[in-house]
């Protein structure tokens, strides 16, 4: 790290700490040279998720959105909240290990999907008569039978 008093690039750390609730670093650091010290702060630069939309649209990843779309799916369900949100960070996960800076809506819907059918499988069935945009009632009842037939296998 560079002193900001003398320009020299050699210093040594002389105390760290946790910094903003644990989202940085703070750093005390002492110059080799002039023995002068100064703070520096070290964070983890994040990179924004960009989420592709139906019609190619761009826009950052909201988790927000993504709490909403749940908490209105299992709307009147015995689900906690707390259970809500551990499925939101797990969707989340899964979004951030994809290890693209983008994602398609497509993947999310279906990571969605994974999750709520593990949780409650009305709240399952209200998301996907969403997301997949059921046209008909021959599309809900081929997602119930899907649904059944899983079910049965565990």
């Amino acid at each position: 790290m560079r002193c900001p008093f003398c320009g020299v690039i050699d210093s040594k750390v002389v105390d760290s700490r946790a910094a903003d609730e644990g989202n940085s670093i703070r750093r005390r650091r002492e110059c080799s040279v002039c023995v002068r010290r100064f703070t520096t702060y070290e964070v983890v630069e994040e990179i924004p998720l960009m989420v592709i939309k139906k019609d190619g649209r761009r826009e950052r990843f909201d988790r927000g959105k993504l709490l909403n779309g749940l908490l209105r799916a299992c709307e009147k369900r015995p689900v906690p909240i707390d259970t809500i949100e551990r499925a939101v960070g797990k969707v989340e996960k899964d979004i951030y290990n994809h290890s693209e800076r983008e994602v398609s809506t497509r993947q999310i819907g279906e990571s969605v999907m994974q999750h709520l059918k593990e949780l409650d499988q009305v709240a399952y069935v209200r998301f996907a008569s969403v997301y997949r945009q059921f046209a008909d009632i021959n599309n809900f009842v081929q997602e119930l039978e899907l649904l059944m037939k899983t079910q049965h296998k565990e």
